[in-house]
C-alpha cells in the first residue's frame, strides 16, 4: 500500500499543478498599493499617472486601503486603468499574492 501511495502522491500534486496553470484567476492590487490622495477632489491618483493628472496642492501619499476606507474615487481613467485587476492562470496569481513573483503595482 505504501508503495503505491509513494507513486500516486506525487502524480497527484503534478496533476494539481498542470490544472491550476489553465484556470484563469484575477490578480488584484494589494491593500497596501501606493496611491497619492487628491484631498481636494477627494480621488486617488496611481503613480504612473500623476505626471497627467493636474492635481492641486493638496495632496498626500498612502495606500489604497486607505483611499477605499475614506470613499475617494480613482481620479481619472488613467488611474481606473492602472489598477485594473491582471488576469493570470490560478498558480500565477497565487505565486504573486504570496510575493513570490512581482505583480506591476510593486515598483510603484
Amino acid at each position: 500500500m505504501s508503495k503505491k501511495l509513494f507513486v500516486l502522491v506525487p502524480i497527484i500534486i503534478i496533476a494539481v499543478v498542470l490544472i491550476s496553470l489553465f484556470i484563469p484567476r484575477d490578480t488584484q492590487p494589494a491593500s497596501d498599493t501606493r496611491v497619492i490622495l487628491e484631498h481636494t477632489h477627494k480621488t486617488y491618483i496611481a503613480p504612473v499617472c500623476f505626471e497627467g493628472s493636474n492635481a492641486t496642492n493638496f495632496i498626500a501619499e498612502s495606500t489604497l486601503e486607505e483611499a477605499h476606507s475614506l470613499s475617494y474615487n480613482p481620479h481619472n481613467s488613467c488611474t481606473e486603468d492602472a489598477l485594473t485587476a491582471e488576469t493570470d492562470s490560478l498558480l500565477v496569481s497565487l505565486l504573486k499574492e504570496m510575493g513570490i513573483l512581482d505583480t506591476k503595482w510593486d515598483n510603484w
